[in-house]
């Protein structure tokens, strides 16, 4: 079993619960874990039976950069349910987001929220 491990995909957003946050914005960062079998994907070295990284980015930016949320939790989940949709042939997804400012005081290193799903999750949901 392989994976494609896309780490710190930053962006700049407007999501948040703190009306700083809306009105000023802020950037986030997102990892993306896809688990799925690579070895068995490309043996035949053909982009089109396997899983393109650049699917994954661009699926992550655009529903980071073009959705508001209040909440990161619910950054991760869309991600996540999007990735799971996109994609059926992986057997489990993880994504991470990494908030770097919270409008609060204190010292403190990003907070991060990690969610992970399979395939059968999205079924079970009802969502395939």
């Amino acid at each position: 079993m392989g994976m494609i491990h896309l780490p710190n995909m930053r962006f700049y957003t407007y999501n948040g619960v703190f009306d700083e946050e809306k009105k000023l914005g802020q950037q986030i960062a997102v990892d993306v874990t896809v688990h799925y079998p690579i070895e068995t994907a490309v043996k035949d070295d053909d982009l089109t039976t396997t899983i393109s990284y650049v699917d994954v980015y661009e699926t992550v930016k655009t529903i980071v950069t073009t959705k508001q949320f209040n909440l990161m939790e619910s950054v991760a989940n869309t991600v996540l349910s999007a990735l799971l949709t996109q994609f059926p042939q992986v057997t489990q997804i993880d994504v991470a987001v990494h908030k770097d400012y919270i409008p609060l005081p204190g010292i403190y290193d990003p907070f991060v929220i990690t969610v992970s799903g399979t395939p059968a999750d999205i079924m079970q949901r009802g969502q395939a």
